[in-house]
């Protein structure tokens, strides 16, 4: 497949920004697709390479984001690692029965669970304040990481929008783990996806590097100083961004379904 693909340089500022910020939003709390999506297809490029060039951008940015929270000792390695296996089989496995859900169901639900989501978030000062993970044995922690990395990878499968922020907010409620662990642990588990996705996009030469690459340094530099913020910050920052993913997956789901 051909790659002869140009863009106008405002386009080209444009998506340049776009992708710095989201970026800087997908290392704090996921989230980072609703804003360089839409920014790749205000571009005029091909739809094919729109995702193809998002996700390259987008694994670059949560590898760097990955590696600063492990050098912080915000991430308990065995969960992310467990969590990613069971997100990159479920998020196989939905690929293949996408076809016969009622996508228009799906994100209907979605429209009513998160309003419930972001309340509980505002509401629940305390929330993932403190890490009690330790409480739980070994065996449910496995069990536990299993579940939500395939209920997650689920998710990515079938919808995608927002899958980092549902796994932060799963590991924080379901396994205990404070807000900075929690999204150190996402983010382990959105690679497995994100890297298995560009796989395909690469394979099918649906990347265009002159446009993923400049893309991609910016959304690392993102991805660089929210995680920073995110270590320094901790919960404040992280329930600030939060918040904005909901109001930006809220807007996006009731668009889909009056479209």
């Amino acid at each position: 497949m051909g790659t002869d693909i140009m863009i106008s340089a405002p386009a080209f500022i444009m998506l340049m920004v776009a992708s710095f910020f989201a970026g800087l939003l997908d290392s704090i709390a996921g989230g980072g697709g609703l804003i360089s999506l839409p920014a790749y297809t205000l571009t005029g490029i091909p739809m094919h390479f729109v995702y193809g060039c998002n996700k390259f951008s987008a694994v670059c940015g949560t590898t760097i984001a990955t590696i600063r929270f492990w050098k912080h000792k915000m991430v308990d390695i065995q969960v992310g690692i467990l969590a990613a296996i069971g997100a990159f089989v479920a998020s196989a496995v939905a690929a293949k029965v996408v076809i016969y859900l009622n996508d228009s169901t799906l994100k209907t639900m979605m429209l009513i669970i998160l309003p419930i989501a972001a309340v509980i978030t505002v509401l629940n000062k305390n929330m993932g304040g403190e890490n009690h993970s330790d409480s739980y044995s070994t065996k449910k922690k496995t069990v536990l990481a299993l579940l939500i990395g395939g209920l997650m990878g689920f998710y990515d499968g079938l919808i995608g929008p927002g899958t980092g922020t549902f796994a932060l907010m799963a590991f924080c409620f379901l396994m205990k783990y404070d807000l900075r662990t929690a999204s150190g642990n996402a983010k382990c588990l959105n690679l497995a996806s994100n890297y298995a996705a560009l796989v395909v996009f690469l394979l099918e030469g649906t990347v265009d590097f002159k446009i993923a690459i400049p893309a991609a340094v910016f959304g690392v530099a993102g991805n660089f100083i929210g995680s920073g913020l995110a270590i320094k910050k901790g919960v404040k920052a992280i329930k600030l961004m939060l918040n904005v993913v909901f109001v930006l997956l809220f807007i996006k789901m009731g668009a889909d379904i009056l479209l």
